[in-house]
């Protein structure tokens, strides 16, 4: 299966995410026909930055605009299919619910139904879910059996994409299986928002990290480049028995609380004279999840390839190189 992706159709959602950029990445040097959905132009993206975009089909438009995905499928003659695409900030949606359902589950059931339409073109698509489908449960880790019961924004929104996703499977067979990673991080993520791109640039700057919730929350933490290799695995499987019309769960099944991550980013930029500033402030998010990827080590013979820890090194390199070691911040 070496090449099985050259020369083949593919269409990215979500590209200029830090997912979507690391996929369209690879699938280039893949030698795929790549052709993106982008919205918003973002100078700095590392999808622009990369020199990505002169390497792929641009279509202009978001995932609510159905004529939109439609024509791209149908004129770009697409079989395979990654919807990476969702506002995927908790608190995001918890400002703008509107927006974040329009396009969470409004935008997958488009794209659903233009791959429906275009089903003779269509062999796979993977729909890119969440650990927050699952929702608040007592017992951990999460399986893929765990029933989705999303209460927050957030997690309800991706708790809908993927029951619609099942629904296009069991209704008309569309060749669809869904992903549910942990928290992803590594080059290109520029959502400084996020606890471990803003933990970096503070540290590197020579200021304390801000911790918004009490620092116990506890999450999985998945390297961008292992979540990309899990979603070629897996799609390269459809529409196997096993595989097609199921849900996987990637990750490195190392949950880590809020402030391990932060010591541990402390430690290896050799700043542990910085005290975390704790505002405690976090509400509407899940205080525990992690998840199980018995499934995929099984059935896919899946593993990732990076620890947390080296993970951690390939990204602060990264972030060196984009912010300075801080000497001049």
């Amino acid at each position: 299966m070496n090449n099985f992706w050259a020369d083949r159709n593919v269409f990215v959602t979500g590209a200029s995410g830090l997912l979507g950029s690391a996929m369209v990445e690879s699938l280039v040097a893949k030698q795929a026909h790549v052709t993106i959905l982008l919205r918003d132009w973002v100078p700095s993206s590392h999808l622009n930055r990369g020199g990505m975009l002169d390497h792929v089909q641009i279509v202009r438009g978001e995932l609510e605009d159905a004529p939109t995905l439609l024509r791209a499928i149908n004129e770009y003659e697409i079989n395979t299919v990654f919807h990476l695409g969702a506002q995927t900030i908790v608190g995001t949606a918890h400002r703008s619910v509107p927006s974040t359902f329009e396009s969470n589950i409004r935008g997958t059931w488009n794209l659903l139904e233009a791959c429906r339409a275009c089903h003779r073109l269509v062999e796979r698509v993977v729909v890119a879910s969440s650990d927050k489908a699952y929702g608040v449960h007592p017992d951990l880790p999460y399986t893929e059996d765990t029933p989705l019961q999303g209460t927050f924004p957030y997690d309800v929104s991706k708790s809908c994409a993927d029951l619609i996703t099942f629904s296009y499977y069991h209704t008309y067979q569309l060749p669809v299986a869904v992903t549910r990673c942990g928290n992803l991080f590594g080059p290109g993520d520029l959502n400084y928002n996020r606890l471990i791109p803003g933990t970096i640039r503070s540290v590197l700057r020579g200021k304390p990290p801000v911790v918004r919730s009490d620092g116990s929350f506890v999450r999985d933490y998945f390297f961008v480049r292992d979540a990309v290799e899990a979603y070629l695995l897996l799609a390269e499987h459809l529409p196997d028995h096993g595989t097609v019309g199921e849900a996987f769960n990637f990750g490195n099944e190392q949950p880590m609380s809020v402030l391990d991550v932060v010591t541990s980013i402390l430690t290896a930029l050799q700043r542990t004279d910085l005290t975390p500033v704790v505002l405690n402030e976090a509400t509407h998010e899940i205080p525990r999840q992690y998840l199980d990827c018995t499934k995929a080590r099984t059935r896919l013979r899946w593993q990732p390839s990076h620890s947390f820890e080296a993970g951690l090194v390939e990204t602060i390199a990264w972030y060196r190189s984009q912010l300075g070691d801080g000497t001049t911040q």
